[in-house]
């Protein structure tokens, strides 16, 4: 747990649910699973098939017999749990908490998270060992999360924490942005075939189409792609028309 959290499953209650809880922590690189009281026994069939490509993490899964033993080994331990609780602790957004959970596991400090049962959630009982609760902000009239779905959630966050990610990338397939000059000669061959066509008329308004002509192609985020093309774009169509003459 020194450099990621421990992912703690208290009580999971079916094996499906334990291996998707496993797939979407290696989705997102975590690989430290532990699960407390499986209902139906541990290794569990099911569980492998579920976990798919991910069925290294519960070769290596640690096997608790209670919440106390599962989590013993941490220093600082989040709950996760949809319900308002009697308890008086600081509660985290996933986000927020997988973000705290990093700074402390920056510190030196080992981190849990637990998940409770499908039927339920975590006791109060489990919830009292812990330091701090996150809380999914849920529709309150349907709060339940299923448990792979709150893995998932969570795992999410500790990638977003640790991880630059960039929040608007451009796919390029294949070409590069632009540069100026290949913009510059594109405007060049356009002005000049549309001022054989004739277009720019009348007179006295010419160099003002002509301004606005070259502001639209400094307004558009051309690659060369787009480049080449408008070029042959406009060559056939010169060539049409002399055909057609």
């Amino acid at each position: 747990m020194t450099d990621q959290p421990a992912f703690v499953l208290i009580r999971p209650q079916m094996g499906e649910n334990i291996g998707a809880a496993a797939r979407a922590m290696w989705n997102f690189g975590l690989d430290r699973m532990c699960v407390a009281a499986p209902r139906d026994g541990w290794p569990n069939a099911r569980a492998v098939a579920m976990a798919s490509g991910a069925g290294r993490l519960l070769d290596e899964a640690r096997l608790a017999a209670t919440t106390a033993e599962a989590i013993g080994e941490a220093q600082y331990v989040y709950a996760t749990t949809a319900r308002q609780r009697d308890l008086t602790k600081p509660v985290f957004t996933p986000e927020a908490a997988m973000q705290d959970a990093a700074a402390r596991i920056a510190r030196g400090e080992r981190v849990a998270v637990m998940f409770g049962p499908e039927r339920a959630g975590l006791e109060n009982d489990d919830i009292a060992r812990a330091n701090a609760i996150i809380s999914v902000p849920v529709n309150p009239e349907f709060p339940s999360l299923n448990l792979a779905q709150c893995v998932l959630l969570t795992a999410y966050e500790w990638r977003r924490a640790t991880e630059e990610t960039e929040a608007v990338t451009t796919e390029m397939a294949g070409t590069e942005w632009a540069s100026q000059i290949e913009v510059e000669k594109l405007a060049e061959h356009y002005e000049d075939r549309l001022t054989e066509a004739g277009f720019f008329f009348p007179e006295t308004k010419a160099e003002g189409m002509k301004r606005t002509l070259r502001n639209l192609w400094s307004r558009m985020p051309l690659t060369r792609a787009d480049i080449q093309v408008l070029h042959g774009i406009l060559r056939q169509m010169v060539r049409w028309k002399e055909r057609g003459d």
